[in-house]
């Protein structure tokens, strides 16, 4: 065993990954990270602040944020969960100042087959729609958790709330999405 780690990389004696490389500054792992959440990353800014311009911006201030901070990552935590809570970070800052839009729960207003297609095309339109009036806190943790794949305690950890108001929130995101959603093709006959 002791052979194969002196001739492997199988067995590195420092950490050697990306962050590793990230917190040495060398700018060929900044730019494989970028490339790397490039669209995670800008998919879940654009559906925060609902606005290209500033999801841009946001973007590029997290990867500076990420550059600053990265001598405070935490190697035991999963990458992803720290990108993700800087990012987090920046769209709240930026939601508060410019819409006054809270992270708080609130109420809110409220394939073969072509003609499949065109319903499911009416129900993408719907929902897109429907998740545009939900709150900030509402809609970040549907896209951390059904566009990202995050698990709840990641979302928790990134958002930096507890897991039980994780949990509440996407339940009733999805509740509240479900009987819009409904009503809205119960109105015009997509069900």
């Amino acid at each position: 065993m002791i052979y194969e780690a002196a001739i492997t990389k199988e067995f590195p004696v420092t950490e050697d990954d990306e962050s590793a490389r990230l917190r040495r500054g060398d700018p060929a792992a900044l730019a494989a990270a970028v490339n790397r959440y490039q669209h995670r990353l800008y998919r879940y800014l654009f559906r925060l602040v609902r606005d290209s311009a500033a999801a841009d911006d946001l973007f590029q201030q997290t990867w500076l944020n990420a550059v600053r901070q990265i001598r405070r990552y935490n190697s035991a935590r999963s990458f992803d969960t720290w990108l993700f809570a800087i990012a987090h970070n920046a769209a709240v800052d930026l939601l508060r100042r410019k819409t006054g839009e809270s992270f708080d729960e609130q109420e809110f207003p409220g394939a073969a087959d072509p003609a499949a297609d065109a319903i499911a095309a009416e129900r993408a339109e719907i929902l897109e729609s429907e998740m545009a009036v939900l709150p900030a806190a509402y809609r970040e943790v549907l896209v951390l958790r059904f566009e990202e794949d995050m698990k709840l305690e990641e979302i928790a950890e990134v958002t930096g709330a507890p897991l039980s108001t994780v949990k509440s929130r996407v339940q009733r995101a999805l509740e509240s999405l479900r009987t819009k959603m409904c009503a809205r093709w119960r109105k015009e006959d997509l069900i």
